[in-house]
């Protein structure tokens, strides 16, 4: 009986020390890079309403700057790429719980949010601009805002900027919203991307609107969760090696008209 009981008591111990050796392997952390490696896509995120940085054209495929720009990064990370469309708010949350690897969607730099992530080298640089009604002469610089009403997708930097100089900022889904307000007179202005308001103007040429002022000079950029240095150390040498292979500037020229990918 004390043989069978010590038999036991020996296959028990074998099992948990098998148990514990296969925890400890399943128990790794990988960091974040190494996950997507492993897995073999890189999810990207974005709203897919933004002409030209991520919307759907004719037949309904995502397309735009920020859509291309994904697929390329994901091919230098030697992986394929998942596309997730999802509204703005939604976009920080689905990255900070992690169902989503990156967002890339036009993102400006914030102290606020670099509490949070940290930022990929720019990879384009832009003017923000202030679009009014083509018969409203009030603004001539962003000053002027002091006191009138903008419309902006919330938490973006650009209703930061507005409130900034003193605008009352209505809260919106998306671009088009944005300019049927401002045309039907609902709001004075509003802060925005100059390449957006261009081609929102080719898509609508008899929209009567028109930039009054420019608000300041912008760059967009990738936010990466804090901490994943190794994620982000790849998507800078990624944007480096599209900046200097030549992709950005392509891809600058396919959707902005020129390029947009230097300081100068």
């Amino acid at each position: 009986m004390k043989k069978v009981i010590a038999l036991v008591l020996a296959l028990v111990m074998c099992f948990a020390l098998v148990a514990c050796s296969n925890g400890d392997k399943e128990g790794e952390t990988k960091n974040q890079l190494e996950t997507v490696k492993a897995n073999g896509k890189l999810i990207v995120a974005s709203e897919g309403v933004w002409a030209p940085w991520t919307y759907h054209d004719e037949n309904n495929e995502l397309v735009g700057f920020d859509v291309e720009l994904g697929g390329c990064i994901a091919k230098k990370l030697g992986v394929d790429v998942e596309y997730v469309e999802a509204e703005w708010d939604g976009l920080f949350g689905g990255l900070d719980a992690g169902r989503y690897d990156l967002v890339i969607n036009g993102v400006g730099y914030t102290e606020d949010r670099a509490k949070t992530y940290d930022f990929s080298d720019p990879y384009v640089f832009l003017d923000t601009v202030v679009v009014v009604r083509e018969d409203d002469d009030r603004i001539t610089k962003p000053e002027d805002l002091n006191g009138m009403s903008t419309a902006n997708t919330i938490s973006s930097t650009y209703a930061e900027l507005a409130e900034s100089y003193g605008a009352n900022v209505t809260g919106v889904d998306d671009l088009n919203q944005t300019m049927e307000l401002l045309i039907q007179g609902r709001i004075d202005a509003t802060v925005n991307d100059e390449t957006a308001f261009n081609d929102y103007l080719r898509a609508n040429p008899d929209a009567p609107i028109k930039i009054a002022c420019v608000a300041n000079r912008d760059s967009y950029y990738i936010p990466v969760r804090k901490g994943e240095s190794e994620m982000l150390a790849a998507v800078n040498q990624a944007i480096a090696d599209l900046r200097e292979d030549g992709t950005l500037k392509a891809l600058s020229e396919k959707y902005l008209g020129s390029d947009m990918t230097t300081e100068e």
